[in-house]
């Protein structure tokens, strides 16, 4: 098959897991963790959408929840979360297709996912239909504001000003981005109206917000961006399924 053909999510897998698992990033460390864990208290059964190779469904398992449920559309991420272990069961399958019966788990998990969905309504009632009545989802994303396409630290040593360019918020954009040398992933922008709107109309009511400032050890990998401590990179939602 040409590397063309590919998932880019396949071929990029090992990418992945060398540079955002196993410690290796501290937004997860610092930042996403310490999130999953205050705001999914453990329970019964949990889903993980868009596991990977499984370190927050890990995390789950470790933190006392009965039943950790991990999905993801790439067969490596999954070999090597099953190799892994740690007490979750993994299952392939997409966000936008979840491979569950309705109403059969307690709490949803999707960190940084639905941003390279295509169809988000579909994601969301997907999620919606496998949620009990007052089960939990927390969503994470690259916060879709302030990590629009074309937005960035600018660090003008000529002017002698440092600020956040924002790009092209309110326009829904589809395409690719070399997040890498070598890496390119599909990503789809959404203004914030579009998310929230999406999860009111699945039944998916919000409950907490979180926009934490930038993870000190990425910071600290990143001296020139101190000055920059004020603009998030990430936006938590908590919702409720309502009844």
């Amino acid at each position: 098959m040409p590397a063309a053909a590919v998932d880019p999510w396949e071929r990029h897998a090992g990418w992945w897991q060398e540079h955002f698992t196993a410690g290796a990033d501290p937004e997860y460390t610092e930042q996403i963790e310490p999130l999953v864990r205050a705001w999914l208290p453990p329970g019964g059964t949990v889903a993980d959408l868009g596991c990977g190779e499984g370190q927050l469904a890990r995390l789950l398992a470790e933190a006392g929840w009965e039943r950790v449920l991990g999905i993801d559309p790439s067969a490596a991420q999954l070999a090597l979360a099953r190799a892994r272990g740690g007490g979750p069961a993994y299952v392939r399958g997409r966000v936008d297709a979840v491979p569950l019966a309705a109403g059969t788990v307690d709490a949803v998990l999707v960190c940084l996912v639905l941003e390279h969905v295509a169809d988000l309504d579909a994601a969301l009632t997907e999620i919606a239909r496998v949620l009990r009545c007052g089960g939990r989802l927390v969503l994470l994303l690259n916060h879709p504001l302030l990590q629009a396409p074309g937005s960035g630290w600018v660090d003008d040593h000529i002017l002698g000003e440092q600020y956040w360019r924002l790009g092209g918020y309110l326009t829904e954009q589809v395409g690719e981005e070399e997040v890498a040398p070598g890496v390119r992933l599909p990503f789809v922008h959404r203004p914030l109206h579009r998310y929230l709107n999406g999860l009111r109309r699945s039944g998916l009511a919000l409950e907490e917000v979180a926009e934490p400032a930038p993870a000190a050890g990425f910071q600290a990998r990143a001296p020139e961006y101190d000055a920059a401590a004020e603009y998030p990179r990430l936006l938590g939602l908590r919702c409720v399924r309502a009844a």
